[in-house]
């Protein structure tokens, strides 16, 4: 099982991670929506897309621009739609 975790609190977990480029992509019915606030940042990768941002929420605490997803991915990429993914401090294991 593998599971998302920041400031001591579970963002994510599942056994159905797609790993690319070292960042696990979960399931989104495996990631705990009350802590995500959609961020208006958006970036653009060559072979996945376009890729939009949440920030995570977790007592009182903010960490912006924290997970990421692509919405409509390229071909190539397509095993990471409906997919989130993690960083900045969060702690992947």
């Amino acid at each position: 099982m593998v599971e998302a975790r920041w400031n001591g609190t579970l963002i994510a977990s599942s056994d159905d991670t797609v790993v690319i480029e070292g960042n696990h992509y979960f399931p989104a019915d495996a990631v705990d929506r009350s802590f995500l606030r959609p961020s208006s940042i958006t970036t653009v990768c060559p072979w996945k897309g376009t890729a939009r941002y949440y920030s995570l929420h977790v007592d009182g605490a903010e960490n912006r621009d924290a997970a990421w997803y692509y919405p409509e991915p390229k071909a190539k990429a397509e095993s990471i739609r409906d997919r989130i993914a993690f960083w900045k401090g969060v702690e992947i294991r």
